[in-house]
């Protein structure tokens, strides 16, 4: 058996709206859209991520993200308005990291290994 990267799904209060800030402020790719089944996803490389609209409250989840060289994605969040809440510094469990907040809540810590 050979398992791939996981696919999220992530509650949202409105999936266009989701798609949107991904693809402004994160530079994702908006893939599709499924209006009758409030359903989205969109993609960053090998990455993707899947948005369901919740009429329920959403309580905000983390995720680590590998990238190659996290200066360089720091640089280019920042310069698309992302909310970065953390600030890119190496830390003492050897990853070399930096953090951001969605509009809903979830963080996503960017990383490499130092």
């Amino acid at each position: 058996m050979r398992i791939s990267q996981p696919t999220p799904e992530l509650p949202v209060k409105n999936v266009l709206e989701a798609q949107e800030y991904y693809r402004d402020h994160l530079g994702f790719k908006t893939e599709w859209h499924h209006d009758a089944g409030r359903i989205g996803a969109v993609s960053h490389g090998d990455c993707a991520l899947f948005f369901r609209e919740s009429d329920e409250p959403l309580h905000p989840s983390v995720f680590w993200v590998f990238v190659d060289d996290v200066d360089f994605a720091h640089a280019e969040l920042r310069s698309l308005g992302a909310d970065i809440i953390e600030p890119v510094e190496d830390k003492p469990w050897g990853l070399r990291q930096f953090t951001i907040r969605d509009l809903y809540g979830n963080r996503f810590h960017f990383h490499h290994d130092i």
